[in-house]
């Protein structure tokens, strides 16, 4: 994200001094890229104009949080969260910027190996001068293809792949983004649900007794989400239940 910002960044204000590191010739390089990207947009041979730039930046920082979030772990984890809450029949505790604040943390936990990968092939010699900025996007990229596809089912794959009716890969790098990113959010949110599913269990299960036990004893007017709920949270907390479901979450990936 920050190689992206930083690519962005003269966009703004074309002609301020380029990164610190960065050789002269590497930022006119960098600006002369920009400039032709601008101008294949423009259409008619002329950069668009500084308003123009403001918008088409604004726009890509709008999209570009959402795919960013999308080709890491924080699908599958901010929807367990959300099953898990649903499960304990709390509706909104915790509240909505908790899961997410949750979430966001603990995928930045499971991408660490990859951020450390990108900070070190990609940002350090971009922010030196010794690479440009498509191969160090390239180099970034490439380290998010890699973890996607450690992830992603093969069949989720093949599907995406037939319905793009283009042939088998003879290597998993050659798998395009356009394929490989709705295979893998496929495959997170299956999983997810899967996860999900066993969470959900032993709550069904608490919820199942209390329901037969009121309806044992003739109280069919008293709720039993509301007799049900402290002893889900009880069982919940007896068995360290948020620390049980952020490690099994950062254990099923895999990623060290």
């Amino acid at each position: 994200m920050t190689v992206l910002l930083a690519y962005a960044a003269p966009l703004l204000a074309q002609g301020v001094a380029p990164p610190p590191g960065t050789t002269l010739a590497a930022g006119a390089a960098q600006t002369g890229a920009l400039d032709r990207a601008l101008t294949t947009i423009s259409g008619d041979g002329r950069p668009l104009s500084l308003s123009l730039q403001i918008l088409v930046l604004m726009s890509l920082l709008t999209v570009l949080p959402s795919l960013v979030l999308m080709m890491t772990s924080f699908t599958r984890i901010i929807i367990v969260l959300s099953i898990l809450r649903q499960a304990l029949g709390l509706q909104q505790t915790p509240p909505n910027q908790v899961l997410v604040g949750l979430a966001l943390f603990l995928s930045l936990f499971v991408m660490r190996p990859a951020v450390d990968q990108i900070n070190a092939n990609a940002f350090r010699p971009y922010g030196a001068g010794q690479i440009g900025i498509e191969e160090a996007i390239g180099r970034s990229a490439t380290v998010l293809h890699g973890f996607m596809e450690g992830q992603v089912r093969q069949t989720d794959l093949k599907l995406f792949a037939d319905m793009a009716k283009v042939p088998a890969f003879a290597n998993p790098r050659d798998i395009p983004f356009t394929i490989l990113l709705p295979a893998f959010v496929t495959s997170e949110l299956k999983t997810a649900f899967q996860i999900g599913f066993l969470i959900f269990l032993p709550f069904l299960i608490i919820d199942l007794v209390v329901a037969s036990t009121l309806m044992a004893l003739g109280m069919m007017m008293l709720s039993p989400a509301i007799i049900s709920m402290p002893f889900k949270l009880l069982l919940f907390v007896l068995v360290d239940g948020w620390a049980l479901t952020m490690g099994s979450l950062a254990a099923s990936f895999g990623t060290g």
